[in-house]
């Protein structure tokens, strides 16, 4: 199953909507008491999304086009990010690859949605990159489990851009604040569920930044899989429903070409992953 936030014209508190083809159904409306954002969806367990499921064909439709989409979690309990978890991604910018996984926390302003606009002013920045990477989204409390087990505890699966500010990243020893402007997380459009995705390291992302692919990889090229990532974050604390993962990018990044190639003001960039979907942040840089 496909589901999003969407908001209607007019109205402005997103709605979770399950995904039909062009068409969304309006999860609220389906029974009373049905959820009214994917946090409460993923609170109710298989029960719940079991209950969603047998109701849906009695939805009314109504055409995706005419909403605008909000961030795929509204109010995730944590962001947790991965860095350095490509190796090609490693070498390009210069960094190694740790014995354990980098890990970060981005802040929940930086949630935003697909097909929005996401501004910065210049004076803090004009070395801005995107990142392609899958977010895994928990769905069962996850607290000291074994890489075998981990991806039962997955509720779904999402596309995020990692937005970054390089030249902050490279000044400060903590990464969180280079990666959580306003804006810099776009995440979705969509949530599809665990079962659509029998094999997260089988997926291929990519980026197109102003009409020219950036990245364009595969999510077998991760150093530590899905899975190992959450054995190993699940070590330290528990894992909660709702919890997002941002599992890292792929090589490719602007950052470190030659010449280097950074999101410009009114520049436009979609990061995909087959079998999930098309993620479009249009981007204005103030002066």
């Amino acid at each position: 199953m496909r589901f999003a936030h969407v908001t209607r014209p007019g109205q402005g508190d997103p709605r979770l909507v399950l995904v039909d083809g062009d068409d969304a159904v309006f999860v609220d409306e389906l029974f009373d008491g049905a959820p009214r954002r994917l946090e409460d969806l993923i609170a109710g367990g298989d029960a719940l999304l079991e209950r969603v499921r047998e109701t849906a064909d009695a939805g009314a439709r109504h055409p995706l086009s005419d909403h605008r989409y909000a961030s795929a979690l509204l109010n995730p309990p944590v962001i947790l990010a991965i860095g350095l978890n490509y190796a090609a991604h490693s070498s390009e910018l210069g960094l190694k690859t740790d014995s354990t996984p980098t890990v970060f926390v981005l802040w929940p302003n930086s949630l935003t949605g697909h097909d929005g606009t996401t501004t910065w002013p210049r004076s803090l920045s004009e070395s801005i990159d995107y990142e392609a990477e899958l977010g895994v989204i928990i769905g069962t409390p996850a607290k000291d489990v074994s890489a075998d087990d981990a991806l039962d505890h997955v509720w779904g699966y999402t596309v995020v851009n990692d937005i970054t500010a390089r030249d902050i990243q490279y000044s400060e020893a903590q990464w969180s604040r280079c990666k959580s402007f306003d804006g810099f997380t776009p995440t979705g459009p969509f949530v599809v569920t665990r079962d659509e995705i029998p094999d997260p390291q089988d997926l291929h992302i990519w980026t197109v930044l102003d009409g020219h692919t950036m990245q364009d990889a595969s999510t077998n090229q991760m150093v530590r899989s899905v899975a190992t990532l959450i054995a190993h974050l699940s070590t330290s604390a528990t894992l909660l429903p709702g919890t997002l993962i941002s599992t890292g990018s792929p090589g490719g990044a602007g950052y470190s070409r030659d010449p280097q190639v950074f999101i410009r003001d009114r520049s436009t960039v979609t990061v995909g992953i087959d079998g999930i979907g098309e993620l479009t942040t249009h981007c204005r840089i103030l002066d």
